[in-house]
């Protein structure tokens, strides 16, 4: 049984997936196995149609599957909005037809959220490794100003071409390669969430991220280089990652402190030259973020923690309440984000006394298996650089006081268990800070 096969028996929603060069070809094929005497829609933009939707309207059509008139967005810089979400549900609701997302991140969000309302299953094909949310369950969609995640069904097929993926624009390749080299410091904060009770690593979904994670990030430069076996493996990697996510119904195999900037600056609209900045991109920064504080952790004497001092310091809820209130003074949104986040995973003192007397327990031999699971700083930073990514904060468009800024929020940002929340439970907060950002740190601030 090959990986594929074996990530099918487990997800929830998804129930194929072919990945190879010519595959479009196959979509009729899909469809039909799929959607038996169905009608088909094609949803794409104007790019996309020209890569991949015409060759998935032949498919279909040599096969004799109907079809409506493809809808396809016109818009220059489409965004995965509401209005979007508005303008592809009117038209959908007036047609009795499956959609076939043909496109990237925002083409796949809005028909699977779309397909969704409708109480529909939905295609799609995918035309750049850009991020792992293909096969992931639920949709970033941005309303009222505040990018969301909305919960909805993964797609019930999938089709990838290495070949069109290799060839689409730099950026979105290195933006995917950003996003699944943020797995590594990920894998490392499940191993503390589960040292600490907080949540037990799920060996499925565990080895659906982590096995060829190496290897799938092992050439940044034939990535940038549009080289479509590395392509075809960077891209296999993303598609695991949606799989260990739907199989447990959770982004945690994906996701940990990283992601926590992208969340921050998702609520802040982060845009850089005019435009958005991508999902990956964000992440790939927090990436660096995450696995400077996790070598910061690995120098520390864990073992000799002093947990009662730590006990002591700790805040109680209504004096952790003021602390969130002052840290994101003049931010609403996240005040209520920080409040809601940070409650759900609060503990008191003995929970924490619990907590730290586990990790010192565990630390002799999970240091190292951290130590095996990271990749260096300088690597990773040296590996976005070569695959085109951003690897300096000011890449996209946050200074280096910004960046200082939003360090400091990371800590009440979400509910999930991460290596951020160990710093700020043994006290370290401030020397992290100063580490990273005082006189000679990695992000110095002058």
């Amino acid at each position: 049984m090959t990986k594929v096969e074996s990530a099918l028996l487990r997800t929830t929603d998804t129930k194929d997936l072919i990945i190879g060069a010519g595959v479009v070809a196959r979509t009729a094929e899909m469809f039909a196995k799929l959607f038996p005497a169905q009608k088909a829609i094609i949803v794409a933009d104007l790019n996309t149609w020209e890569v991949a939707g015409k060759a998935v309207f032949a498919s279909l059509e040599e096969a004799g599957i109907p079809q409506e008139k493809p809808f396809i967005f016109t818009d220059e810089e489409l965004y995965a909005e509401w209005k979007h979400v508005e303008k592809l549900e009117a038209h959908l609701k007036t047609l009795d037809a499956v959609a076939i997302a043909v496109g990237s991140g925002v083409m796949n969000d809005l028909t699977k959220y779309v397909s969704h309302l409708l109480g529909r299953k939905y295609m799609c094909v995918g035309t750049a490794a850009s991020m792992d949310g293909y096969t992931a369950y639920g949709s970033s969609i941005t309303k009222d100003g505040n990018k969301q995640t909305f919960d909805c069904p993964a797609p019930y097929g999938f089709v990838m071409d290495p070949v069109i993926a290799a060839a689409a624009p730099k950026e979105l390749a290195a933006s995917g390669y950003a996003d699944l080299i943020a797995k590594i410091p990920a894998g490392a904060d499940w191993m503390l969430a589960d040292a600490m009770g907080s949540e037990a690593i799920d060996k499925f979904a565990w080895d659906l991220v982590q096995d060829g994670l190496r290897e799938a990030l092992g050439d940044p430069a034939a990535v940038f280089a549009g080289d479509v076996e590395k392509t075809e493996a960077l891209s296999e990697g993303l598609l695991m990652s949606g799989f260990a996510m739907q199989a447990i119904q959770s982004s945690r195999p994906a996701s940990g402190t990283e992601h926590q900037f992208s969340h921050c600056w998702d609520m802040e609209d982060l845009c850089f030259e005019g435009k958005h900045v991508s999902h990956g991109f964000k992440v790939g920064i927090g990436t660096l973020a995450s696995t400077a504080s996790l070598e910061f952790l690995l120098e520390k004497d864990i073992e000799n923690l002093d947990v009662e001092k730590c006990v002591e310091a700790w805040k109680s809820w209504e004096e952790q309440e003021v602390e969130i209130r002052a840290v994101f003074e003049g931010k609403p949104g996240h005040i209520a984000r920080g409040l809601k986040e940070s409650k759900d995973k609060y503990v008191d003192k003995e929970g924490l006394r619990k907590q730290l007397e586990a990790l010192k327990a565990a630390w002799p031999t999970l240091k190292e298996q951290i130590r095996e699971q990271i990749i260096p700083f300088a690597e990773v930073r040296e590996n976005l650089r070569l695959v085109g990514a951003p690897y300096e904060p000011e890449h996209i468009g946050v200074t280096r006081e910004r960046f200082r800024k939003t360090f400091s929020y990371i800590p009440y940002m979400r509910s999930r268990f991460a290596n951020i929340d160990v710093v700020y439970r043994c006290g370290f907060m401030a020397e992290l800070t100063e580490r990273l950002f005082g006189e000679g740190g990695i992000w110095e601030v002058k």
